[in-house]
């Protein structure tokens, strides 16, 4: 074939397809249509669905919302939940604000403890991953030293200054992380003077991470944050031998490849450094002038990306480091007026309409079915607390009543209902564009499901399966609002869809 002729043609055949994808998701054929092969099992899954919590003052005791967002993180009864004490407020992030001197230490818990020991008591029979991600701004060269807020609850944004280690060799700062682990494992810790400081607790870590968005905090290169890595498992290990270490939570994954590069090439660490997990993020970021009806695109399509790019690691993560397990633990979007309010420093009035809150839900749903079929392990959404000046639009609690909302439930309801050791089974290949409602079939300890998601900002029939028919169902969409899943059941052979509505179908 003549290649130009047969580029043309290729590109001929690209157009009519397309247009023929825009006509069939207009007349609502074939996509939302099962055509689900329960005799085909694609992959077991091994993922876990889970969130983060950040620590700010919303969860400090005697915050209005306290309360409900630790009952409502006890009710989900996750696994693998993140923790992590961040720099924004340097008070409850470092335990050391100051540099040690011959006379004195300055290590201090008052505004530490309370909100870790509250997150280990909401999380008590479940794994989670600790991150105290803020290194010491003094154990950083800067011009001069960091002057951090004497409010604990004020935020202040530019605390990791420094890109240089004082210590280049990354004893001191792995001291630092020992001393502090073994403040919450050992019943204290013996300071840079010799004077030793009792806390009486002795509580498990089983999983560290090691620092945050390290391309961003510290602007850390891969070299550099290879070294603080091994000097923080080091310093770590001393005081608890069996914790495990997830390493970069990336914020930048698909921008530079040689991190992952370079941090999962076990030439590149000391003798026996262990390379348990890595980790690394996504949020959707829509225009600022977009409404619900760009988001219906924004979100799906840069996540799309995203999962493009979360191959792309896969990939080398396979090459170098096979047994290095996988975490996407901060998976969410952030709405551009969220980064308005941190620029200004205040808050703007409650402008997030109710719906955006489902369309975040599903979001969540959509990149848990599709990086479980990529055998990603650990599968987090971003985050348990926020709210306005402080990323509104990533919470999963209702700032203005402390009850979770959509997001929250369509964790639950996924948690709740799927597994590692599910199978997942094929649904027939659509042959034309990127079906509206996500369908994807689990075989279950408990039976046959089914998990449902709508990714537009319109209301969707979908044609069920014989075997569907009358299935029960549990639903999250506008209608659910800040309550639990709705219970339901499927109309015949059809199941009505709400507009970002995400449900659960039992198989009868």
């Amino acid at each position: 074939m003549n290649e130009k002729y047969g580029r043309r043609t290729a590109l001929t055949f690209l157009a009519i397809s397309l247009s023929i994808a825009g006509v069939a998701a207009a007349q609502g054929l074939p996509s939302e249509q099962t055509q689900i092969n329960w005799n085909k099992v694609t992959r077991v899954s091994k993922s876990t669905p889970t969130l983060q919590v950040v620590t700010n003052p919303m969860l400090n005791r005697g915050a209005s919302i306290h309360d409900g967002s630790f009952a409502a993180l006890k009710a989900l009864g996750a696994d693998y939940v993140r923790f992590v004490p961040w720099l924004p407020y340097p008070k409850i992030a470092v335990a050391e604000l100051d540099p040690p001197t011959a006379d004195k230490t300055s290590w201090d818990f008052t505004y530490i403890d309370p909100v870790t020991k509250d997150f280990l008591a909401a999380t008590e029979g479940h794994s989670t991953i600790i991150n105290f991600s803020t290194i010491p701004a003094w154990m950083f060269k800067t011009d001069a030293p960091v002057k951090y807020p004497d409010d604990p609850n004020r935020v202040f944004w530019t605390y990791t200054q420094g890109t240089e280690l004082r210590d280049p060799t990354g004893k001191e700062l792995g001291d630092y992380f020992g001393r502090l682990v073994s403040w919450y494992t050992q019943g204290g810790f013996t300071d840079e003077n010799g004077k030793r400081h009792e806390s009486g607790y002795h509580y498990a870590f089983p999983y560290w991470e090691v620092l945050n968005e390290v391309e961003s905090e510290h602007s850390t290169t891969p070299e550099d944050y290879t070294r603080r890595y091994d000097a923080m498992v080091e310093g770590i290990h001393k005081v608890s031998p069996e914790t495990k270490f997830v390493g970069m939570a990336s914020t930048l994954s698909g921008d530079n490849p040689r991190f992952f590069e370079y941090f999962l090439n076990a030439k590149n660490h000391k003798k026996d450094i262990p390379l348990d997990f890595v980790s690394f993020h996504f949020y959707a970021v829509p225009a600022l002038d977009e409404t619900l009806d760009g988001w219906q695109h924004t979100f799906f399509n840069q996540a799309d990306g995203f999962l493009s790019t979360t191959r792309f690691i896969l990939e080398i993560r396979d090459r170098l480091s096979p047994s290095t397990k996988i975490d996407t633990d901060e998976l969410g979007v952030i709405l551009p007026t969220d980064l308005l309010e941190i620029a200004a420093s205040k808050a703007m009035p409650d402008h997030i309409p109710h719906r955006y809150w489902n369309a975040a839900g599903a979001l969540y749903a959509y990149l848990f079915v599709e990086l479980s079929k990529q055998g990603v392990d650990v599968i987090g959404e971003s985050q348990l607390v926020g709210y306005p000046s402080q990323f509104p639009s990533v919470s999963m609690i209702d700032y203005n009543n402390g009850k979770p909302n959509a997001r929250y439930w369509v964790l639950k309801l996924i948690k709740d209902n799927f597994h590692p050791g599910d199978k997942f089974v094929a649904n027939e290949e659509q042959i034309f564009g990127s079906p509206e409602v996500e369908v994807q079939g689990f075989i279950t300890p408990l039976g046959k499901k089914v998990l449902f998601v709508n990714k537009t900002n319109t209301e969707k029939t979908v044609k069920l399966q014989a075997d569907l028919a009358n299935g029960a169902t549990l639903t999250v969409d506008d209608q659910t609002g800040d309550e639990a899943p709705r219970a339901g059941k499927a109309d015949g052979a059809e199941l009505k869809l709400a507009p970002f509505a995400v449900a659960v179908l039992q198989v009868p």
